[in-house]
């Protein structure tokens, strides 16, 4: 990132935007479809409820790519949001700039050390002091069903990569798209992150894609993760460039395709359009991933502002941590609540698999940060990795030639 020396000199130099005054919050994040909206809109009503102006920013597309794009334009031009939603590396990576808030008085007033899992707690932190707050816990490595479509081909709901084959076939054959996938780079390798885990395990994918570990990488494993990434690519359709995820989504919701491999914000889709779990469609995890829950967490940092009352930016922080706002939120987008012992009661029966899977898989040792979505590589390293998958999702490559390019990419950290 390297703005330290773009944004500190800048920030002595321009004061922050008229429109940044106390009582007033500016929310950057990439909820735009229609199950992250509505739980957009949730928080916007908590805000307005504490008496602040809500001014949103949502910046559409490419996984938040964009919005992290336009974000770094507004720090380096010393006119940052109130928060932003980032993930994982990039909080150290904005804490290591100095232009973050300090969340620590609220965090002691509320109990966040004992409100949060560690593993997410840590990741809130920078230096010691928390600088960021933690929204929710998606589950990556779902796959979603639609039954009927099953019914129709005469197939069985794959549990292995090999049955995934004989399935997808069947469903082809009988005149449907076997799998839903939108042509975006992230989306490539929310795919191939799933195959991967799926093919070797977890702790194969914690040496190869969260460690970085050369011969982890240069293995026959990996070799089967993209000969079995090559099968799954053939079952997708050919109007697939492009696609956005929710559309994808849409396309199983309504028996055009029958599965896609998504975190489980796509549920907030199928709730939308009112469909039940277990009935309309089922929510599994990937072929092979059963003992292994890939996380992501949604989270904001907030920035240090000039001229900002600070009771301002802490509200908003106490209002994304707040029982009342976790649980519609997480009802709405499909992720299950953060803190722990939230009652669950009220969630359907993809949400309770995804707490339960949750707190067995981390004493398991399956709990693993998605790399496919900013969990756990350096951003340098991710992009790189998320260009090879692509590279070869969309080429002739070979698997050995895949493999070598990806040890390049490790390399970048």
């Amino acid at each position: 990132m390297k703005l330290r020396r773009l944004s500190l000199a800048l920030a002595s130099a321009c004061a922050f935007s008229v429109s940044s005054f106390a009582g007033e919050v500016e929310v950057l994040h990439w909820w735009t479809s229609g199950g992250e909206a509505k739980s957009a809109a949730e928080l916007k009503k908590l805000i307005q409820a504490k008496g602040h102006t809500w001014k949103d920013f949502a910046v559409a597309g490419g996984g938040g790519d964009n919005a992290m794009t336009v974000l770094k334009t507004r720090v380096v031009s010393g006119n940052p949001p109130t928060a932003a939603q980032v993930k994982g590396p990039a909080i150290q990576e904005w804490g290591s700039e100095g232009v973050l808030a300090n969340l620590d008085d609220v965090a002691k007033a509320e109990k966040w050390d004992s409100l949060l899992p560690p593993v997410v707690a840590n990741v809130m932190k920078y230096q010691g002091h928390y600088v960021a707050v933690p929204v929710n816990v998606h589950r990556v490595n779902w796959m979603w069903v639609n039954p009927e479509v099953f019914k129709k081909a005469g197939a069985k709901v794959p549990t292995t990569w090999a049955e995934f084959d004989e399935a997808a076939t069947k469903i082809e054959k009988a005149g449907m798209i076997a799998i839903a996938h939108g042509g975006q780079p992230w989306q490539d390798n929310t795919v191939f992150e799933s195959v991967a885990l799926g093919v070797g395990g977890a702790d194969y994918y914690n040496k190869a894609f969260v460690k970085l570990d050369p011969k982890a990488i240069d293995s026959p494993t990996t070799i089967k993760a993209f000969d079995t990434l090559r099968m799954v690519r053939k079952h997708m359709d050919k109007d697939m460039p492009g696609r956005d995820w929710n559309l994808a989504t849409k396309m199983v919701i309504n028996g055009q395709a029958g599965m896609q491999f998504m975190g489980d914000w796509a549920k907030g889709e199928f709730s939308a359009a009112g469909k039940v779990a277990g009935k309309d469609y089922l929510c599994l995890a990937a072929p092979g991933t059963d003992k292994a829950f890939t996380f992501n967490i949604d989270s904001f940092i907030v920035f240090a502002q000039k001229n900002k009352d600070q009771k301002t930016t802490n509200d908003f922080a106490s209002a994304v941590l707040s029982d009342g706002f976790q649980e519609v939120f997480n009802q709405n987008k499909g992720s299950v609540p953060v803190r722990l012992g939230h009652d669950m009661s009220k969630f359907d029966d993809c949400a309770k698999k995804s707490a339960a899977d949750f707190v067995s898989t981390n004493k398991a040792g399956g709990l693993v940060p998605s790399f496919a979505h900013q969990m756990a590589q350096p951003s340098a390293v991710q992009g790189a990795v998320q260009d090879v998958v692509t590279q070869f999702m969309n080429s002739s490559m070979s698997s050995k030639d895949a493999v070598a390019k990806l040890i390049a990419a490790a390399a970048k950290k």
